[in-house]
């Protein structure tokens, strides 16, 4: 009846899962196939200050911030995204009659992934390298044993981390993974929602957002990302590269931030790149 839509949705401060998550059910409901994609950072956050262990970030020499991930903040990380907001999320939906099925990017190698040697890190104005980062990328998704979950009427609700070949849990980008998974299921959509409204050209205004690649240009779009932005803009080109046809940045607040995403609330790409 419907392609597939990806959807992955913040975890900032901020975000009010649950009119997006009726939506999700609204939409599922109406013989729309979803896979959702969420994070969980500001849980994460407050719970790693709980336990002693503050979270510490990584901005490297191009501007990109992640977070520094040790064995003690991944074990923090996972009960955060793979257990509270995971099962929260879960529960919610299936109070909402949709047959969701919770999983990690570990559970079944859903999300195969690399991890980095070596990270370049911008510390007090100088380059330092960290080499025991539990960080990395998924390079390839188990498009196969998600097709079997959706074939058999379900819904997917995934979070990270992933996992190495040789069995390693590595924290990665929400976004870029949700775009990747999009890209392997051959989704028609990829929508990243979050706490802000897309990409600002002025990141304390948001009456300046840029609405899409068309009208600004994609140079345009990728100066005007600033920190965790950045991640959310190539996520969105990957998901186009990858033949997903349409990738929105929008803000998940607010009553049908889907819908409203969907009609182009937000910074839309569209269309090959060059």
């Amino acid at each position: 009846m419907n392609g597939l839509m990806v959807i992955k949705i913040g975890g900032g401060e901020g975000i009010e899962l649950e009119p997006i998550l009726h939506e999700v059910a609204e939409l599922v409901h109406a013989g729309q196939r979803v896979v959702l994609v969420h994070g969980g950072s500001h849980e994460t956050n407050e719970l790693a200050a709980q336990l002693g262990h503050a979270p510490r970030w990584i901005t490297s020499p191009s501007g990109h911030t992640s977070r520094r991930t040790d064995r003690r903040t991944l074990e923090i990380f996972e009960m955060v995204y793979c257990g509270k907001v995971n099962k929260g999320i879960v529960e919610t939906l299936r109070a909402r009659a949709v047959d969701a099925v919770g999983l990690s990017g570990i559970d079944g190698g859903i999300w195969l992934g690399e991890r980095k040697n070596a990270i370049r890190s911008i510390e007090d104005g100088r380059t330092v390298i960290i080499r025991d980062d539990l960080t990395g990328a998924v390079k390839s998704v188990d498009r196969s044993f998600l097709s079997l979950i959706l074939d058999a009427g379900r819904t997917p609700v995934l979070t990270p981390p992933a996992v190495t070949s040789d069995g390693v849990a590595i924290n990665v980008d929400a976004d870029r993974a949700a775009a990747r998974t999009a890209a392997a299921l051959n989704a028609d959509e990829l929508l990243l929602l979050s706490n802000v409204p897309g990409v600002l050209a002025d990141p304390n205004d948001r009456s300046t957002l840029i609405r899409s690649t068309h009208g600004a240009g994609l140079q345009r779009i990728r100066e005007a990302a600033t920190g965790r932005m950045k991640n959310k803009v190539l996520a969105a080109e990957e998901a186009i590269d990858g033949g997903v046809r349409r990738a929105v940045i929008g803000s998940a607040n607010g009553q049908n931030a889907i819908a409203r995403a969907r009609q182009g609330a937000g910074t839309v790409f569209e269309g090959a790149f060059a």
